[in-house]
Order: structure tokens, then sequence, then C-alpha cells
């Protein structure tokens, strides 16, 4: 390109964007955060900031195998200040409670130690173009008792707790059948979708290492693992077949599954079904359901769903601001056939692509391009025992159900491809080196 043309280029940016805030460092944030910092922030055109609540990012997908210590989070988890300095972006650690539309600026809530003493006030964060990415969490609809008795698996520091009173709960319930034979240990999950069919797998693949670890008075049969579903079926996102193989694999892991069945109340024994049925359960989890944080409704006058999910044009910009970006869970799109974007890793992943693509056709005063979400398929991995799912959903009008090795091979490239898109090829290929190494001189199970 002719010197002229980059100087003018420049001049153009610095004239509309000096300042790009994303908000949440997720999978489409931090990829998008990356990108960027690689592209503007490398060469001083614009400033990139990214705004997480933590410390470190863990991919999502990954949570329920860390809350059954299948995957030691400290070791698989990224620092965003690592990651901002090896990429040329600034990260800012906060939650984002408030937008002002009028003055370009987002407010950071305060932080505060255990004892309560203000570590950062409150901030404000002005920017030129912002993009909102700040994920979802589980909907409880509001029934009696669930965010009393229930674990929720919506973030790292969640995923952490569940694993302590997993591990004291089993504790408990060993000692118990060492002194009772028709002692049971019931764990009832709610919500069939991948997170709980995956977390009911993974559970019966923690009580047969915590058994080879010595914890062996409850036995395989003693263990009662739950899955209750108010729809006709399992994975109801997913096609009928691949619902029909995930429900026969877990019916030979013994769980439990029963659909059309729905909660009223939860209660320290456990489930009230509808019909007045008690489902007891020692430890209750609850993955039924998504929405956007409480703090999105009606964000700034933006316009948001029931769920607090932000509505974006085809562009992915916000319907009343063209400066404000949304993607992944946090947002709300229809497609061309009537159907809401599915809150998806992979539609999170395709979107911070295309916001990055959006981004430098502005800079390029070119029209910017609508989103098509491209269903590459979904999978779901019960553990060691199987994985199932399907390849290539809308291309070619058809998709292809794979199962077993195959299917769990192609589940761990797409967290490689994750990784890719953070770290680059060489980096990943020695990550995953060190991965298969930890497997060899470590516990299979994280035990504490």
């Amino acid at each position: 390109m002719h010197r002229g043309a980059v100087h003018s280029r420049t001049i153009l940016l610095e004239s509309i964007m000096n300042k790009i805030v994303i908000v949440g460092g997720g999978a489409g944030g931090l990829e998008l955060a990356t990108k960027l910092g690689d592209h503007f922030g490398k060469r001083n055109l614009a400033e990139i900031h990214l705004v997480d609540a933590n410390n470190t990012h863990l991919w999502k997908p990954l949570l329920h195998e860390v809350a059954t210590g299948s995957l030691d989070g400290g070791i698989d988890e990224l620092s965003y200040r690592a990651q901002a300095h090896n990429h040329h972006f600034t990260f800012h650690i906060g939650r984002m409670n408030d937008l002002d539309r009028e003055r370009n600026e987002i407010v950071l809530s305060s932080i505060h130690d255990e004892k309560h003493e203000e570590i950062l006030p409150e901030r404000r964060l002005s920017y030129d173009y912002l993009v909102l990415a700040v994920g979802s969490q589980t909907n409880d609809f509001g029934t009696p008792g669930a965010q009393a008795f229930c674990s929720f698996l919506d973030s790292r520091e969640q995923a952490d707790r569940f694993h302590k009173v997993l591990l004291n709960t089993y504790l408990k319930a060993n000692n118990q059948a060492q002194k009772e034979d028709q002692y049971n240990l019931n764990i009832a999950i709610v919500g069939a979708g991948a997170t709980g069919v995956e977390l009911a797998a993974e559970l019966h693949n923690t009580a047969a290492q915590l058994r080879a670890y010595g914890l062996d008075y409850l036995k395989k049969e003693q263990l009662n693992v739950s899955i209750i579903e108010a729809g006709e079926r399992i994975l109801p996102a997913l096609p009928p077949r691949i619902s029909a193989a995930a429900h026969r694999e877990l019916n030979k892991l013994g769980v439990e599954v029963q659909t059309q069945t729905f909660i009223k109340e939860v209660t320290e024994e456990g489930y009230w079904t509808s019909e007045g049925k008690l489902i007891p359960a020692q430890l209750k989890v609850w993955a039924a359901g998504v929405k956007a944080p409480e703090w999105m409704e009606n964000l700034g006058g933006l316009e948001t769903t029931k769920t607090n999910q932000i509505k974006v044009k085809p562009s992915l910009q916000t319907t009343l601001d063209d400066r404000i970006f949304a993607i992944g869970d946090c947002s709300f799109m229809l497609q061309p056939d009537g159907t809401p974007v599915p809150p998806r890793a992979q539609a999170a992943h395709q979107q911070a692509s295309h916001v990055y693509k959006n981004l430098l056709r502005l800079v390029e005063s070119r029209e910017l391009k609508d989103f098509v979400f491209k269903d590459k398929g979904s999978l779901v991995n019960l553990s060691r025992y199987s994985t199932v799912g399907s390849l290539m959903g809308n291309l070619s009008g058809g998709s292809m159900m794979i199962e077993g090795r195959l299917a769990r091979i192609v589940y761990v490239s797409l967290y490689r491809l994750h990784q890719i898109a953070l770290h680059g090829y060489f980096k990943t290929l020695l990550m995953s080196l060190s991965g298969r190494i930890n497997k060899v001189i470590r516990p299979r199970l994280k035990l504490h």
C-alpha cells in the first residue's frame, strides 16, 4: 500500500476509533480482544481495552469438568493480564453495572476484598466503540428455593465451590455407607441441556475415580444420579437421533432421566414437582434455562428481551446505537428463518470474528456485512464413556452423526481451536503436550 494511503487510513482511524472497549472475557470477547490487539494495538492505531470481573479465563464448556474434578482449572486457566501484555491490549478488572450512552462511557462497580475493604473505587471507562460480550447465566425462572438449595455452574468460582461440596458430600456418604448397607447418595440435576447431560456422566466418572482412591464403601449401585427435564426429551436443541443416542448412553451408566417433569419448589430434601412428588437429593444442581445478567435489563436505554439479551441488527450493532455491538449469549438476533442465533460457544466465536471484520470495514469506510450463523454441528461429551454429536449442521441441508472415539477427537479439537485463536499454533501444540504429560504425572481426579 502506498505510504500516503497508509497515512490517510491512520488519520481516519484516529478520527473515528481511538478506543475500542470489550466487556466480557469469555470465548467471544477474549478472542476479539486478542485479534484487535494484534491488529490495532500492536501498531498503536487504536487502544483496545478488555473488561472482566475475574482475573482469569476458562473456556465455559469445561466448567462441568472443573466442578467434578476431572479438570484442574488452575492448570487450564488463562491470565487476562498476561494475555493483554502478549497481545497489545489493556485489561481492566471490574464488573460493569451501567452504561452512559450520552458520554460514551461504561461504569464499573467498586471492588472489595473479603473484609469488605475497598480495593478499587467505582470507575468510568470511555469508548469510541463498545462490544458487549458478557455471556449468560442460568435462569431458575424464579423457582422458590432454587437459589438457596441448588448449585449453579455459570462461573469458575461456582464450579470450584461445587467441587468442594461434591467431595465433602461424597466423603460423608461413603462414611454413611460403611454404617448402612441400604444408604444411597442422590444427586439430581434440573435441565437436560448439554451442561446437565455432560455433568451427569462426569459425576459417574468422579465416583469411579474416588472408589479407586479408597472411598469404596459407597458402591456404584448406591449412587443415584438423575436428570429432570421439563421438555419431551433430553438435549432439546439437538437433533432427535443425537438426543436418543445420548439417552441410551446415560441409561447404560444408570442415570435416571425424567422428562416432562416440572419443578415447582426446591427444598433441602430435594425437588418438588408440579404433581406433588418429591425427588430426593442431597446434592442439587440447576442447569436449566439461559438469560443475560439482570443488570443488562434496559441497559442504557437499549432494546432488550425478557431474558435481558440485547437486541442487535444483522451487523451485530445494537438496534438503537451503531457504536455498540453485542455478541454471544448476551445478544439476541433473529435469523432469516425466524429463530434466534443459538447460545453456543461456536456462535460466540463466529460473532467475534464477524465484529472484528466489521470494525475493519468501518475503518475503511466500507459497508458492514450481515452476520450469518453457520451451524458446524454439536457434540456432547459423556466423560470417558462416550461422545455423541453431529457435524456440518446446516451445510448441504443435512448433518452427519458421529459417536465414540472420532466424536471425542472432534470434541477436543474444538477446545484446541479456541486455544489457537488465543495463543497461535505453536503455543497450543506445547499446551497440548503439557496436558498429556500432566495426565501421566498427576492424579486422574482433583482430590482437594
